[in-house]
């Protein structure tokens, strides 16, 4: 399915499914969005200690919204620094987590790679017999350290480059981006309700959409119960 944008905000289809058969298997939503890559997890409610949204809500307001796909390096470095902005949380953990278990192995995940490394440390990558290999001839020359601090300027470089893109995104939805806190605040509420209701109906599988507006956010089931609707109006406080 893919997201609708109108003058009155955008609507997002998404899906549950009480264990999802990837290579996680973990119950949750994603949203049901073109690209969506395998790497993607299902998501419940959940906050974490450092953000007050869900990773659920993450893809929502700082990925789908601000036109970033849910996967790929540049696109989550873009999304990363929107969620920093609006949570006032520090995106650097992120980072060195997809550093370190990415990137420093080169276990590429996209090429996008590319775009992060200065051109003289990527040539040597593309010159060796896979990227792997690339990387670990990297780490012996300049040590872990040196190239985790460089990945992860490129990714604050590129993450605040794409930050006039994700405005843009925002207004061409119709929606308001100085109220993205806002909106996620009112999303966050909104998946509280709308996961509880499959917990209580006891569900193992739902499809429905989240509507996202000016004044307000929603969410309609489609399956199994067609036309079971959830409202909440975004709020300032």
């Amino acid at each position: 399915m893919h997201a609708a944008t109108d003058a009155a905000g955008v609507s997002i289809p998404a899906e549950y499914a009480d264990i999802w058969e990837d290579d996680f298997g973990v119950r949750g939503w994603k949203l049901d969005l073109p690209g969506r890559g395998a790497d993607v997890i299902a998501a419940t409610p959940y906050t974490g200690e450092r953000i007050p949204t869900s990773v659920f809500v993450h893809d929502i307001v700082d990925h789908h919204l601000c036109g970033f796909a849910l996967s790929g390096y540049t696109d989550e470095a873009g999304a990363l620094i929107q969620l920093a902005e609006r949570t006032g949380s520090d995106p650097v953990p992120d980072f060195v987590q997809i550093i370190d278990e990415d990137l420093l192995t080169g276990a590429f995940e996209s090429d996008d790679w590319r775009e992060l490394l200065p051109a003289s440390l990527m040539a040597v990558v593309e010159a060796a017999s896979d990227s792997r290999a690339g990387m670990a001839q990297l780490r012996a020359q300049w040590g872990d350290g040196v190239l985790r601090a460089l990945w992860l300027a490129g990714f604050v470089a590129t993450g605040w480059g794409l930050a006039a893109g994700a405005r843009e995104a925002w207004g061409r939805h119709g929606l308001d981006y100085a109220r993205r806190a806002a909106t996620a605040r009112a999303l966050q509420r909104l998946f509280e309700r709308v996961d509880a209701t499959v917990l209580d109906q006891g569900w193992v599988r739902a499809r429905g959409v989240f509507r996202v507006a000016p004044a307000g956010v929603g969410f309609r089931f489609e399956e199994p119960a067609a036309g079971r609707d959830e409202y909440l109006p975004i709020t300032d406080d």
